[in-house]
């Protein structure tokens, strides 16, 4: 299994987790956990995911995801679990 962190903050608004979820879908990209909250009107949402079994590689995929967050309105973030990790260990 290839844990990826996936993050999206931005304004909320209709179809944002549609897309991302599309996209992921698109990708076979499975979603294994997803926490989001929305304050004062701003989304923030966080995934791990499983990206074994896409046919992209890493770079890839945050390329295309940052693309799609530029499209929607929102930025998105994605990471390897163990890089993810270890920049959020004190």
């Amino acid at each position: 299994m290839k844990k990826t962190i996936i993050t999206v903050l931005g304004p909320d608004k209709v179809g944002i987790i549609a897309g991302v979820c599309t996209y992921l879908s698109n990708n076979q990209i499975n979603i294994l956990d997803i926490s989001q909250t929305i304050v004062q009107g701003y989304l923030n949402m966080m995934m791990i995911t499983d990206t074994s079994k896409s046919s992209k590689d890493m770079s890839t995929l945050t390329r295309e995801l940052e693309g799609l967050g530029e499209e929607i309105g929102v930025v998105i973030r994605c990471q390897h679990e163990d890089i993810f990790t270890k920049m959020h260990r004190i």
